[in-house]
């Protein structure tokens, strides 16, 4: 069976990238899911019969569409837009809008391929799915951004509902673009709250959704440290990125007990020994839109550098990368290990490169993969999704409290499911088989859709 198993994964990749070969994101990361799903199969040679991951891998729908505006100069621009609809076997698709010049296929079909699991993981009825455009939202007015959101919107409206695809935001949109988002598919169709999470509290957003994905990933976090007999007390921990995720993970490791030593933009990083001030972090990135290094120049135990936070010579126990996809590539996996790293836990979607997930493993660094470990994000998510549903608000207690039932929740039963299949104390196949296991279940009891 061991090698029938083989044999058919081996298909399904080959398969994949023939038709595929330029997109390197794609590839990557069904390569990293389909290197850890072999004892599912082993143990459900039902699915093999099926070919479901070859039905698995593939979008439902993809949609590509032109995103012409015209900026404060009155020049007409085009920008290209992106929504793919991977997976609705569990659930209306679920995922964010990403507003960054990387954007393309490639990075938007790996960002929905992960989501699709992640949000099976939280135990909520929804699908995967992910959407954006190459779009950069730096340096524009709001205007501009405005303007931008609009056109966009005016297609995307076409393809998303409350029960067919809920977009929210992600690198790039936030509270402010996510208003124009909302306001133009509410001009053009419904006033439908239900339609786009992580809208504002006055037309119908959560509480703790802002802060969502960073609390659930320190509440995900103290989970793995608690089976370590610990907890974030007298940690020393590296963050990297300086935006909405590494803000509010900052934020609840120092209400936990921990200590954030760092914090990064493209640009560099600074170190701040006596502990990351989040409110200053926030007032820079988020309301003068600065840059980091602005930090080290208005305290005086800060000090700014060049370049990834990753290669530095620091002492730490815990790191926590919160910036974006494969920014620890195998030397700076060696680095953090030299370091003296004891766990690492992923903020951002997929930051670890293949090659920097096999140094975590063969220095016994406990490693939390992204669709576990920042699943919080789109849990509040779905949870704002059922407020809009019932017309409630609930208090911001009672959705925190949820949170860290959900993450509670997806931590063990990584580690169950890890157990039942022979991979114990790798979190990474555990999580992986989890999430795979409850999609695969869903869209063998729909039949051929």
């Amino acid at each position: 069976m061991k090698q029938q198993v083989e044999d058919y994964l081996k298909k399904v990749y080959r398969t994949i990238k023939e038709r595929d070969p330029e997109q390197a994101e794609f590839l990557e990361a069904v390569a990293d899911f389909l290197r850890t799903i072999g004892p599912a199969l082993e143990k459900h040679p039902e699915y093999i019969q099926a070919n479901l991951l070859e039905r698995l891998t593939e979008p439902e729908r993809v949609i590509q569409f032109r995103v012409p505006w015209i900026d404060d100069e009155g020049a007409y621009q085009v920008n290209r837009g992106f929504r793919v609809q991977f997976n609705s076997a569990i659930g209306p698709y679920k995922g964010g809008l990403r507003f960054h010049p990387s954007v393309n296929l490639s990075i938007i079909k790996f960002l929905g391929f992960e989501q699709i699991f992640k949000n099976a993981l939280t135990g909520l009825p929804i699908g995967g799915g992910k959407g954006g455009a190459d779009f950069n939202p730096k340096g524009k007015s709001d205007n501009e951004i405005m303007r931008f959101c609009q056109s966009f919107m005016t297609e995307l409206s076409r393809h998303i509902g409350s029960a067919r695809d809920v977009p929210a935001g992600d690198i790039g949109v936030g509270g402010r673009e996510l208003g124009y988002l909302y306001g133009q598919y509410k001009r053009l169709r419904e006033a439908d709250r239900g339609v786009l999470t992580g809208k504002g509290l006055s037309y119908g957003g959560s509480l703790v959704r802002t802060e969502a994905t960073g609390f659930g990933l320190a509440y995900y976090t103290a989970e793995i440290l608690r089976d370590l007999k610990t907890d974030f007390k007298n940690k020393k921990v590296v963050v990297s990125g300086a935006g909405n995720v590494a803000i509010y993970t900052i934020q609840k490791v120092a209400e936990l007990g921990g200590r954030v030593i760092t914090c990064s933009d493209s640009a560099g990083y600074v170190v701040d020994k006596s502990g990351i001030d989040y409110k200053l972090v926030q007032q820079i990135k988020e309301i003068e839109r600065g840059r980091i290094k602005e930090y080290a120049a208005r305290v005086e135990t800060a000090v700014y550098y060049p370049g990834s936070v990753w290669d530095a010579e620091l002492n730490y126990d815990i790191a926590l990368p919160c910036a974006t996809q494969n920014e620890i590539d195998d030397q700076k996996a060696q680095q953090l290990a030299a370091n003296g790293a004891k766990v690492v836990a992923e903020g951002a979607n997929m930051p670890s490169s293949t090659a920097a997930i096999n140094i975590y493993q063969q220095h016994g660094i406990i490693y939390g993969p992204a669709k576990a470990a920042n699943a919080g994000g789109v849990a509040v998510s779905a949870l704002e999704m059922s407020q809009n549903k019932m017309q409630l608000t609930w208090d911001f207690a009672e959705v925190d409290q949820r949170l860290q039932q959900i993450m509670h929740a997806i931590y063990q039963e990584s580690i169950t499911t890890a157990k039942e299949y022979g991979v114990t104390d790798n979190l990474l196949s555990g999580t992986n088989i989890a999430g795979f296991i409850k999609v695969a279940d869903a869209m063998m009891a729909q039949g051929l859709v």
